[in-house]
C-alpha cells in the first residue's frame, strides 16, 4: 500500500487568510492526505498569502527559494500559492517561481486539490485565478471541511470583500466588492459550532460592522418573525415585511446559542460604528469586552489623504461611547507610520491621539506602498525612511507605557482565561486568554487541557502579557465530533 502523503499548510497575513487556511487544510485531508509539521516530511506545502506590504511579498519569495531547493532534493514534492498576492500578481508569481506547482486566488480556495492533481497529470503548473467567484453564492464556500487549529474556537466569515477606498489598502483589488453571507446561514454554522464543542468564535470581515448593508432578509408570517426577533432583535420585531440585517442583530442572534461562551470579531470600521452595535455589545453576554478600532492616524488631515471617512474627534466619541456603555473594554488599534505626506506635525496628533485613547496594545505599521493604490501614486510625498524610522520607535513608547498601564491595572484581579495550552516560549506554564483579549501564563496545577477555563489570579503585568496564579478550572465538554468538520449546516 502506498504510503501517505503529508501536507503543510503556511499562512500569511490576516485572519481572513488563517480561516482560508482551515478550509485548505481540511481539503487536503479529506482528500486523505496526513498533515505534518515538519517541512522536510511534506509532500505538498501550500502557502496562502497576502499582499498588504511589501514584506509579505519578500517572505513568500523567500520560501519559495528555500522550496525549489527543497525540491531539488524531493522531485515528488509539489508547493502551491494561494491567496491575495497570488489573486495580485499571478503571472508575476509564475514568471519569478516557475517551479510552483498550482496557483490558485482567493475566488477559489476550494480548487486546490483539483488543481495539484491536474499538475500531477500534466508535469507542468496548473494555474487558475478568478477574477470573481466561478458561480453566484460561492462567496462563502460554507461546504468546505474545515481543519480547526484549536478544537475550542472557530472563525466565521460573515462578509467578504470591502466597499471602502482607503488610499494605502489592496483589499478591495483582491478580495472584491462586500457580501455578505446569509444571515440564516450564519447562526445556522455557529450553532454546529457549538454542537461540535466549540466555545468561542470570532466572527471575520474586511469591515465586519457593515455587514447586512448589502442584503435583506425576507421575514414572512408572524411565527417566523417571531423566531428572527428572538434571535436578531427589535429590528425584525414587525410582521410579515422585508428587513435589512444589521450587525448588532448577528451579534445577539449568535449570543443566544446554547453553549458559546464568547464571540469576538474583527475588524469593524470607525465610521460605521453604531449606537446599536455598542449597545449589542453592552447587553449580550457573550461578546466579549474587547473591540479592535483601527485609527490609522490622528492627524485629520493625514485621515482625509487616506479616505478613512471619520476625524480624530469623531474617532475618539465613538471609543468613549463604547467604553462607557462596555464596562472593562479593551480596546486595540492599527497605526500607520509614514504615509506619504505625513509631517512631524501630522505624526504629533498621532501621538497625543495615541495617548488619549490609552490602547491596550496597537498594531503599528511602516507605511508600505502598494501598487494599484492611491498611495502608491504619491511618490513625490514619500517620507524619509530614517525620519519613519526615528517617528515608529517614538510611537511605540507611547503604545508600549498605555499598554503597561492598562495591565498594571489587572494585577490582584481573579480572571476567566480560556486555555490555549502550554506557553511557546515556557512549556511548564500553560497560555490562556482572558475575555478582553489578553495573554495570560500561569503554571497549571494538574491536568489543564486546551479548551478549560481556568480562573487565573493576575500576579504580574508585563506591555504584551499576564502573569498569574490558578485557582480554579473548568473542564471543556466531551467534543461530540472529530477536528475535521464541516462549516455550516450539520
Amino acid at each position: 500500500m502506498a504510503p501517505e502523503r503529508k501536507y503543510l499548510v503556511r499562512t500569511f497575513g490576516c485572519q481572513m487568510n488563517e480561516h482560508d487556511s482551515e478550509r485548505i487544510a481540511g481539503l487536503l485531508a479529506g482528500s486523505g492526505m496526513v498533515r505534518t509539521e515538519a517541512l522536510e516530511e511534506a509532500d505538498v506545502v501550500v502557502l496562502n498569502t497576502c499582499c498588504i506590504r511589501q514584506n509579505a511579498d519578500d517572505k513568500l519569495y523567500g520560501h519559495l527559494g528555500h522550496l525549489k531547493a527543497l525540491q531539488g532534493r524531493r522531485p515528488g514534492l509539489q508547493i502551491a500559492v494561494g491567496g491575495c498576492l497570488a489573486q495580485k500578481d499571478r503571472e508575476e508569481l509564475v514568471r519569478r517561481a516557475p517551479h510552483v506547482d498550482a496557483v490558485f486566488g482567493t475566488f477559489n480556495v476550494g480548487r486546490v486539490v483539483d488543481l495539484l492533481a491536474q499538475a500531477r497529470r500534466s508535469g507542468s503548473p496548473a494555474v487558475e485565478v478568478l477574477d470573481a467567484p466561478a458561480e453566484e453564492g460561492t462567496d462563502f464556500p460554507s461546504a468546505m471541511p474545515v481543519r480547526h487549529d484549536l478544537p475550542h474556537a472557530a472563525w466565521v466569515t460573515i462578509q467578504v470583500g470591502c466597499d471602502n477606498s482607503c488610499a494605502f489598502c489592496i483589499v478591495p483589488s483582491v478580495r472584491g466588492p462586500e457580501v455578505s453571507r446569509p444571515f440564516d446561514d450564519l447562526v445556522a454554522e455557529v450553532r454546529a459550532l457549538a454542537r461540535d464543542g466549540v466555545v468561542e468564535v470570532t466572527l471575520l470581515g474586511q469591515n465586519v460592522n457593515s455587514y447586512g448593508r448589502d442584503v435583506t432578509l425576507a421575514v414572512r408570517g408572524e411565527e417566523d418573525a417571531a423566531v428572527v426577533a428572538r434571535r436578531a432583535g427589535p429590528v425584525f420585531a414587525a410582521g410579515p415585511r422585508r428587513a435589512r440585517p444589521l450587525f448588532a442583530d448577528l451579534l445577539r442572534a449568535a449570543g443566544a446559542v446554547p453553549g458559546l461562551r464568547r464571540i469576538r470579531f474583527t475588524s469593524p470600521h470607525p465610521k460605521d460604528l453604531r449606537p446599536e452595535t455598542v449597545a449589542a455589545m453592552a447587553e449580550t453576554e457573550a461578546v466579549c469586552e474587547q473591540l479592535h478600532l483601527p485609527l490609522q492616524s490622528g492627524s485629520d488631515r493625514v485621515l482625509a489623504e487616506m479616505r478613512r471617512g471619520y476625524t480624530a474627534e469623531r474617532y475618539l466619541e465613538r471609543l468613549s461611547l463604547a467604553r462607557r456603555e462596555i464596562p472593562d473594554l479593551a480596546v486595540t488599534t492599527d497605526l500607520i507610520v509614514g504615509f506619504p505626506g505625513e509631517t512631524e506635525e501630522d505624526f504629533c496628533r498621532t501621538l497625543e491621539v495615541a495617548a488619549e485613547a490609552g490602547y491596550d496594545s496597537a498594531y503599528t505599521f511602516i507605511f508600505s506602498p502598494r501598487p494599484g493604490t492611491r498611495a502608491a501614486a504619491m511618490k513625490d510625498r514619500f517620507v524619509e525612511p530614517e525620519v519613519i524610522s526615528e517617528r515608529f520607535e517614538r510611537l511605540k513608547v507611547v503604545i508600549e507605557r498605555s499598554s503597561l498601564a492598562r495591565h498594571r491595572a489587572r494585577v490582584g484581579r481573579d480572571e476567566e482565561a480560556l486555555v490555549e495550552g502550554p506557553s511557546k516560549r515556557n512549556p511548564a506554564l500553560v497560555t490562556g486568554r482572558t475575555r478582553q483579549g489578553k495573554l495570560v501564563h500561569f503554571a497549571p496545577v494538574g491536568d489543564v487541557p486546551p479548551g478549560s477555563f481556568a480562573t487565573v489570579r493576575i500576579d504580574s503585568a508585563a506591555p504584551h502579557h499576564l502573569t498569574g496564579t490558578q485557582l480554579a478550572l473548568e473542564l471543556p465538554a466531551p467534543r461530540r465530533r472529530t477536528p475535521l468538520s464541516v462549516a455550516a449546516g450539520l
